[in-house]
C-alpha cells in the first residue's frame, strides 16, 4: 500500500516540475530606442517581421554568446590542465571502457 502512494506521490510530483518547466514566463520588457539601418528597417517591415523580437532574439544570441566566451575563459587553466592530464596520464578508468 505504501509502495502505491509513494508511487502516485512522485509521478504528480514529477508533473509539477515538467509543468513548470515547461511554462512561459512573460518578460518585463522596456520600452527601449535603437538605431537600425533605414533600408533593413524597410525590408523587415515589408516582409512582416517583428523588428522588436527580432531585436530581443539578437541580443539574446549575443549575450548567451558572450557568457559562453566569459566561462570559457575564466576557466581556462582549468580545462588546460585537465586535458594536459589526458594527454599525459590517459583517461581515468579507461582500462575499464568496452568499446
Amino acid at each position: 500500500m505504501r509502495m502505491v502512494h509513494a508511487h502516485k506521490i512522485t509521478h504528480l510530483f514529477a508533473k509539477a516540475i515538467t509543468m513548470r518547466a515547461t511554462e512561459k514566463v512573460k518578460p518585463h520588457r522596456k520600452p527601449t530606442n535603437l538605431s537600425l539601418d533605414s533600408e533593413l528597417l524597410r525590408e523587415a517591415k515589408a516582409l512582416g517581421i517583428n523588428v522588436s523580437r527580432s531585436a530581443e532574439a539578437g541580443i539574446e544570441a549575443a549575450v548567451r554568446h558572450q557568457k559562453q566566451m566569459d566561462w570559457l575563459e575564466d576557466n581556462a587553466a582549468a580545462l588546460a590542465s585537465s586535458n594536459k592530464y589526458v594527454e599525459e596520464q590517459g583517461l581515468p578508468l579507461s582500462q575499464y571502457r568496452q568499446f
